[in-house]
């Protein structure tokens, strides 16, 4: 965190990557991340070769690029830090996605070669099935690494570089860690909410339409505490002086960049290098806007 005034700041650095275990993360996985070198990292490292990953995959669209990448980054997985089920649990969402997206994108994409599966206007074609396959790896292989990167982070690591090393308004820096740190407890929030309106008899929902109608009511009460808690932690943020014009602003702790945070950007570029020399190597590279 950070704090008011001209004293100067703690020598201890932030840099080192105080996510491991013991340490709250963005993923709400206190405790359960292990050490591991790129749990280590600065978080500015993580995210900087998650953006470059993302980058190299989504100029093009082919099989090739998104399956190299993808096995690549399952033979990284383990430096997550993270347990397998409690890995597979939180990917989980990127998986039941990108299977939607691939048959969708069969369905509706253009058509070339020979049709595989027809009802209507509706086609499934040898150069639409393989567009599906390549949207199915590709969203896997974008997701994956960011929701990896995403749970191994400490919030408070990631505000102390955005701050420190990309010199971002620390106003916006630190309302964004302290949103994140309030984040999980929304997840309380809800089930509070849904047990005490259980108690009341009001929980009960048969039908889709009641339960629509249960779930749009928790929804605004919701709302309607997460912005009491906002406005009560804005207040006392402010008092505290943050936020104050003019003011100086010193960290409790360093933010650096080791040879170690260089070795994971490394690392990132070679999986977008390699799946892109593959593709172009076997003459799939599609680029977007071609």
């Amino acid at each position: 965190m950070s704090a008011a005034g001209p004293a100067p700041s703690a020598p201890g650095p932030s840099g080192a990557g105080t996510s491991g275990a013991g340490t709250s993360t963005l993923g709400g996985l206190a405790g359960s991340v292990r050490p591991t070198p790129l749990t280590r990292a600065n978080p500015l490292a993580t995210l900087l070769g998650g953006l470059v990953i993302a980058a190299a995959l989504l100029l093009t669209v082919d099989v090739v690029s998104a399956g190299v990448a993808l096995a690549l980054e399952l033979c990284l997985l383990p430096l997550a830090g993270l347990a397998p089920r409690a890995l597979l649990v939180r990917l989980l969402p990127v998986l039941l996605a990108s299977v939607p997206a691939g048959l969708v994108t069969a369905v509706i994409g253009r058509d070339a070669g020979e049709v595989l599966l027809g009802a209507g206007p509706l086609t499934v074609t040898e150069g639409s099935l393989a567009l599906g396959v390549a949207i199915i790896l590709r969203v896997l292989a974008v997701g994956i690494p960011g929701v990896a990167l995403l749970v191994a982070t400490d919030p408070t690591d990631l505000a102390d570089g955005l701050a420190q090393r990309l010199h971002l308004p620390h106003r916006f820096v630190l309302g964004g860690l302290a949103g994140l740190r309030l984040a999980g407890l929304l997840v309380v929030e809800w089930r509070t909410l849904a047990l005490a309106r259980r108690a009341r008899g009001l929980g009960d929902a048969r039908g889709p339409l009641a339960g629509t109608r249960v779930v749009a009511g928790q929804v605004l009460a919701l709302l309607v505490i997460a912005l009491r808690r906002a406005t009560r932690l804005a207040l006392a943020m402010e008092a505290r002086g943050f936020g104050v014009p003019g003011a100086g602003r010193t960290w409790a702790r360093a933010s650096t960049f080791a040879p170690r945070d260089a070795g994971v950007v490394a690392v990132c570029a070679g999986v977008a290098g390699l799946a892109t020399a593959a593709a172009l190597a076997a003459g799939t590279w599609a680029p977007v806007l071609g």
